[in-house]
């Protein structure tokens, strides 16, 4: 490797170390002090940088806060990248998210310390709910691709990968507000299948309510 690669390398490694330690400091006072009472410029002084130091790599503390869990849904689409392609999309969606929960080195939410704090957090401050949000909504922009690459359909024509993506994706917000709300840092695993599986109930039952409609409706006369 010549000299010259070795410098952006380097400067590249630097610059993850920063954004990591900017996102540990903003992640250890949020949950040590409460979100109200941390300010960036603290954040900064932690993380032995200045405050434009931070403002290069986040744009509030609370993107600083949740910037560890943006890693989780490009694990959970690695997942769903995986899973062979005869499963239909929803099934691979599910089995994706079962299968980041039970990777150890994944280290999913009910693995790592105080992760379980940071989301009953953000359940209660409304502006940390709201960068988390996006957080969400960008992972699911990724699984609406790939559940159309498995299709082999085009997403900005075909609307099933979107569906699918969002009742998956439903599920697991459902499984985690359960969890945040039921106070059991190991229920994660559980929560997940008991919302997909709800899930799959309901669309069972949608279908067989609505194949039963269709049959008793009267059959119309055609129009001569």
């Amino acid at each position: 490797m010549t000299p010259e690669r070795k410098i952006p390398e380097r400067r590249s490694r630097k610059a993850r170390r920063t954004r990591d330690t900017l996102a540990q400091a903003a992640f250890e006072l949020v949950l040590d002090r409460g979100l109200r009472n941390v300010t960036v410029e603290e954040i900064a002084e932690a993380a032995d940088v200045d405050r434009r130091t931070f403002s290069r790599y986040f744009p509030s503390k609370e993107a600083a806060a949740l910037d560890s869990l943006r890693g989780d849904g490009d694990r959970i689409n690695a997942a769903l990248r995986a899973r062979p392609d005869p499963e239909p999309p929803l099934l691979a969606y599910r089995r994706a998210v079962l299968d980041w929960l039970a990777d150890p080195e994944a280290e999913a939410w009910h693995r790592r310390p105080r992760i379980f704090e940071l989301l009953v957090v953000a359940e209660e401050e409304p502006t940390l709910y709201a960068v988390f949000h996006h957080i969400r909504v960008d992972a699911q922009e990724d699984s609406i691709a790939i559940v159309a690459d498995r299709l082999g359909v085009d997403s900005r024509q075909d609307i099933r990968p979107a569906v699918t993506v969002a009742a998956g994706a439903g599920a697991l917000l459902a499984a985690q507000a359960a969890w945040v709300r039921g106070g059991r840092p190991d229920a994660l695993p559980e929560r997940v299948v008991e919302a997909f599986d709800a899930l799959a109930e309901t669309a069972k039952e949608a279908w067989a309510a609505g194949a039963e409609a269709t049959e008793e409706a009267p059959e119309t006369e055609a129009t001569p």
